[in-house]
């Protein structure tokens, strides 16, 4: 494993652990170089998952944009960036329990604000108004009057 501070590749582990899910290793290491310390997680690679986009095209499914997307909705929020990856890892497992090979960005995009919503009410109204592509202030006031 390469150090993301000097890239050095000599690097060692210093504490693994299942984590809570049970579904990944949580690994600190220290480089034998700079002697920074920093977290990898190890997980088993999953099949790919087809995301059908609302213009029919299909790409495969990116935790990273997903990520991207709740990243942007929390900017200046008192959000924890443990949270926002426990929100991409639930909407992960949840895609994948579905055991199906293609699913919507609807589907996606429904689960992420449904956890928004409950973490950060400021952060799942960013969210909405860029996934459910808000137009005006109308859109807003509907969808606050709709959720109140």
């Amino acid at each position: 494993m390469n150090c993301p501070f000097c890239n050095t590749n000599d690097t060692q582990v210093l504490e693994s652990r299942v984590t809570d899910d049970g579904q990944s290793l949580r690994r600190r290491r220290e480089c034998s170089k700079c002697g920074k310390r920093f977290t990898t997680h190890e997980s088993v690679k999953q099949s790919v998952l087809w995301v059908i986009k609302k213009d029919g095209r299909r790409e495969p499914f990116d935790r990273e944009k997903v990520k991207r997307g709740v990243l942007r909705s929390i900017e200046k929020r008192p959000v924890s960036l443990e949270l926002i990856n426990e929100i991409v890892d639930e909407v992960e497992r949840e895609m994948l329990k579905a055991e199906k090979e293609e699913i919507s960005s609807k589907t996606i995009g429904n689960a992420v604000l449904k956890r928004l919503k409950k973490i950060d009410k400021v952060a799942w109204l960013r969210f909405a108004s860029v996934y459910l592509e808000f137009e005006d202030l109308t859109d807003f006031e509907k969808l606050i009057e709709k959720n109140s």
